[in-house]
């Protein structure tokens, strides 16, 4: 039996989609205000129906909500940070690494930490005998749906990935087949932009060779 198709995209849906794309910004100015739960959920929900390879569904969404565990994250983040900045030998591109805000630690009211289940048996193993990777790239994937979700309510997310995987790891006790993908901040924006934060601060313009479909 055939399937029925049971929606259609306009012009307007098209138009407004387009819109959500070009807003998903990486966030790294909270405000304090707290985030419902019912918001969080259903943007978790929707990240769910991302495509994952064999349905195997890999990803696991964790809330750091213990003030250690998140002093632990950002203690990480400050040596990285640091570390980052000293590995780039020319000065002005050092000072212009150290005038960015990288992160939003501290004022994100949620932090979510994104994990690959790695030893999950879901999907019996189809379609990554010759790419595993495909499981973390689904969890990828997953993250940019929870991220379109939550800018379509609202909300801000910040990915940060200054961090040093194990120290996450091991400071959350999660079983050793989690391996870290994402540490995302989430919260309402302080502050809103026609442009990505790198382009305003002059550190990367979006790239022609990106955009270029190649063809052999």
């Amino acid at each position: 039996m055939r399937g029925t198709i049971v929606s259609s995209f306009d012009a307007g849906f098209r138009a407004r989609l387009g819109e959500l794309f070009a807003w998903r910004r990486d966030v790294r100015r909270f405000r304090p205000d707290p985030v419902a739960e019912d918001v969080l959920r259903a943007c978790l929900a929707l990240a769910t129906l991302s495509p994952s390879v064999g349905n195997s569904q890999p990803w696991r969404f964790v809330r750091v909500a213990d003030p250690d565990r998140r002093a632990a994250v950002v203690a990480s983040f400050e040596r990285c940070n640091a570390e980052a900045a000293a590995n780039y030998a020319d000065v002005e591109r050092r000072h212009a690494y150290e005038r960015l805000k990288l992160a939003g630690l501290r004022e994100a009211p949620i932090h979510l930490a994104v994990f690959c289940d790695t030893a999950t048996e879901a999907g019996h193993g189809l379609g990554r005998a010759t790419m595993p990777e495909m499981l973390r790239y689904s969890v990828v994937s997953a993250v940019q749906t929870f991220w379109l979700a939550a800018r379509a309510n609202g909300l801000g997310v910040g990915w940060v990935s200054i961090l040093e995987p194990e120290a996450v790891c091991t400071c959350l006790d999660l079983p050793p087949t989690w391996e870290l993908v994402a540490y995302l901040c989430v919260g309402y924006p302080q502050e809103e932009h026609l442009d990505p934060e790198l382009i305003r601060h002059g550190w990367q313009d979006r790239s022609e060779v990106a955009m270029r479909l190649f063809e052999r």
